[in-house]
């Protein structure tokens, strides 16, 4: 069985040789951007010889957007169309990487649901975390204008990557979460409009994308929001959240699960098997996780991405791993 098939398979719920396994990482500096960005990835998962590709964002974190002086300048935004740097360049790159290594394994891109992509390109104008949140409690429908929008030039980008550059799919990136920043009811209203209209979208172009549920920065979040997100497989930061995918698996209506590795780094600290353990010590948590969940309709991951500092040799003891069972 090669890899598009394996990873296709294990989407499916249909039977695999061997689970799929994908790791990832920020890739920073030059090869953070242009064609030494395609190259970066194309090496790392060649030399890793990981099952599928999910290309990063990176550079494009920030949503493009005017001088944000108050809660009012929120309704000044407008979409982007096809040929924005934003949208073309995210095509080019995911384009390239498609056309080197797309026939040999599947390929999905990342990208944010509007409020994060809201939140990156206002930290890019000036404005903290707390500055957005207090806009959105002083004149909420200028912010949902701006959700609103940014989730069509989102839907745009997703829609091109599948079908301009070729992807299979979407590793669709939701945040926001957290219990202490929305209640259930205030999240449902202000947010999951704009978080479904990108989702949605992307399906129309692909019954194969990925929701990843992000538990950035160790903070857990109400996944109950996000249960019913239509997604043909569920990522969830499965060491913050305390919900193993066993349990997992019928909590998110028995769909394709992908994780299982604690992942998360900052400047001090590396947290989790994957960078801690033994090459034994490793591949003996890989083939547990797989004996203790079963083969099928599961991919192996991280909760979130790795620190670019690990050695690539421990994420080939874990594919190793995997094509050991």
């Amino acid at each position: 069985m090669d890899k598009r098939m394996r990873v296709l398979n294990a989407l499916n719920k249909e039977e695999v040789d061997h689970v799929p396994v994908g790791f990832w990482f920020h890739f920073a500096g030059e090869e953070a951007v242009g064609d030494a960005c395609v190259k970066a990835h194309l090496r790392y998962y060649r030399e890793t010889d990981l099952d599928f590709v999910k290309i990063m964002c990176d550079n494009y974190f920030p949503y493009p957007l005017p001088e944000i002086k108050s809660a009012s300048n929120w309704k000044s935004l407008i979409p982007l169309d096809k040929d924005h740097p934003f949208i073309r360049e995210q095509v080019e790159r995911a384009k390239a990487v498609v056309r080197d290594i797309g026939s040999e394994r599947c390929v999905f891109y990342n990208v944010f649901a509007p409020f994060s992509s809201l939140r990156f390109g206002a930290e890019a104008v000036g404005l903290s975390d707390a500055d957005v949140m207090a806009q959105i409690r002083e004149d909420k429908n200028a912010v949902m204008h701006a959700l609103d929008i940014i989730g069509q030039t989102n839907a745009l980008l997703a829609e091109k990557l599948i079908v301009e550059a070729g992807c299979d799919g979407v590793y669709y990136c939701v945040q926001g979460g957290e219990h202490d920043r929305f209640t259930a009811e205030e999240y449902r209203a202000l947010i999951t409009p704009s978080d479904l209209y990108v989702l949605e979208h992307a399906n129309r172009f692909s019954g194969n994308n990925i929701i990843h549920m992000c538990g950035w920065a160790g903070n857990r979040n109400q996944l109950s929001l996000w249960q019913d997100y239509p997604a043909k497989a569920v990522n969830w930061a499965v060491h913050v959240e305390g919900l193993n995918l066993e349990k997992g698996r019928y909590f998110m209506g028995g769909r394709t699960v992908l994780g299982g590795f604690e992942t998360h780094w900052d400047e001090h600290t590396q947290q989790g098997i994957l960078y801690t353990g033994s090459k034994e010590e490793l591949q003996e948590y890989t083939r547990n996780l797989i004996l203790n969940y079963g083969k099928t309709g599961l991919m192996l991951g991280g909760d979130c991405t790795v620190d670019a500092k690990l050695d690539w040799e421990r994420i080939r003891w874990v594919v190793e791993a995997a094509r050991s069972i």
